[in-house]
């Protein structure tokens, strides 16, 4: 049974549902303590994860799940920023 890779899993700050990486957006903190989000899944800093959907993305935001994760506070221009970007990337 050799081959057989396990699939990594993430949990949406969201829904709270398990849900492979591959198919979530990661917002990461940069280490100068920038919050993006991060479609590619490659840029340095601690990352949280969410589904590809505006209404996880609303959840998480308004439940303060990103500030808890990243312990800072998040200015609004930031979370719109991203959510006008999530938006464009929608599945």
């Amino acid at each position: 049974m050799q081959g057989l890779k396990k699939m990594p899993m993430r949990m949406c700050l969201g829904c709270g549902e398990m849900k492979p990486k591959k198919t979530m957006i990661r917002v990461v903190k940069s280490p100068e303590g920038e919050i993006s989000l991060d479609l590619t899944g490659k840029k340095a800093g601690r990352g949280a994860y969410i589904c590809r959907s505006c209404e996880c993305f609303e959840k998480a935001r308004k439940s303060r799940k990103f500030e808890r994760t990243f312990s800072c506070r998040i200015e609004d221009e930031v979370y719109d920023s991203m959510e006008s970007e999530l938006s464009e990337n929608e599945q």
